[in-house]
């Protein structure tokens, strides 16, 4: 999770007073370490506003523009049963990202400012929802590994110290869980159909692979700022423990279809634990989250098409008649 956080001018005048203001610390690091969730009127430091910040907006921003692969295929599902399903999950994904947004405001920066971030480039959302949907199949896996690897995530995180943040997350765990079933339904129908269809399955398989190993970040360096973030349950684990957590639930369950990973190194560490894989190439993952994917560019712009586009409703809800426009008159 990379980005740019806001700092509201109030919190830049306090940061000197109150970043490292002792009594202040010791009590938050206290209440943290008895368990206690962060409410939005505690005093909390301004590095743990920040990264939280930082965190959550970037991953509203990801449930908005990773419905944008799916919804490409609402038109195009295979039956009636498959097209249901597939609207109440980009549904249900973007009413995760208004939850987050929520959740992101009660840290001090407004929802308008978040979606003006996004717009021109400045807040990142995950990498994986920056490749296409080429087939059904994609939908398939993205329904099962790319959730499952944001299960992963969400559940370590619905665990952390900052109320609003968690509260979001319980209520996410629960409808991802079936989003993941019906990712996994699709997977197995596909594995167990015919040579076509299993083919188009090990296909997109293998264009997610790589992706799905960035999913989690960069391997962990170990610093001070790292170590603290842990203390404070902003993070709850690190990106190589959620990722060899994500290998060591998904991995068994692809082969046990008879499919494969597009790896040849892939393989668990019997010594540690651990799992074991080819160079994922990093610069590419730096490419993407950059800007420069393959689909960054039409992801952003549609969300720019839907923010023009939905002007006009939102005139009309706040009663601003003087302003009112003609939609794409």
């Amino acid at each position: 999770m990379y980005g740019n956080a806001y700092i509201s001018p109030e919190d830049t005048k306090r940061l000197n007073a109150t970043q490292e203001d002792p009594e202040n610390l010791a009590e938050f690091e206290a209440r943290i370490a008895r368990g206690e969730k962060i409410e939005p009127h505690d005093w909390m430091p301004v590095e743990y506003k920040r990264q939280l910040l930082r965190m959550i907006e970037q991953h509203a921003h990801s449930e908005i523009v990773g419905a944008l692969p799916e919804g490409t295929w609402i038109t195009r599902a295979p039956n009636f049963r498959r097209k249901l399903a597939l609207i109440a999950k980009v549904q249900d994904e973007i009413g995760h990202g208004q939850l987050l947004y929520s959740a992101a405001e009660t840290l001090g920066k407004s929802r308008e400012a978040m979606l003006h971030d996004l717009l021109i480039g400045k807040s990142k959302y995950s990498n994986v929802f920056n490749y296409p949907a080429e087939t059904w199949a994609d939908v398939a896996v993205i329904g099962f590994l790319v959730d499952g690897a944001a299960i992963v995530n969400q559940v370590i995180n619905s665990k952390g110290s900052y109320g609003p943040y968690c509260r979001a997350l319980e209520r996410i765990c629960y409808e991802e869980s079936f989003h993941l079933k019906q990712g996994h339904d699709n997977v197995v129908y596909l594995a167990t159909g015919s040579k076509k269809q299993r083919e188009m399955l090990q296909a997109a398989i293998n264009r997610w692979y790589r992706p799905l190993l960035h999913f989690f970040g960069p391997p962990d360096v170990a610093s001070e700022h790292s170590e603290k973030l842990m203390r404070w349950k902003v993070k709850l684990a690190s990106n190589d423990d959620m990722r060899n957590q994500f290998l060591d639930q998904y991995v068994p369950k692809i082969l046990e279809l008879g499919l494969t990973f597009p790896d040849p190194n892939l393989r668990k560490n019997p010594d540690t634990g651990i799992w074991e894989f080819s160079d994922p190439d990093w610069d590419e993952f730096k490419r993407v989250i950059s800007g420069n994917g393959p689909c960054n560019a039409e992801r952003l712009a549609v969300r720019k098409y839907a923010e023009e586009a939905g002007k006009w409703v939102r005139l009309a809800l706040t009663r601003n008649t003087d302003s009112y426009v003609t939609p794409l008159a």
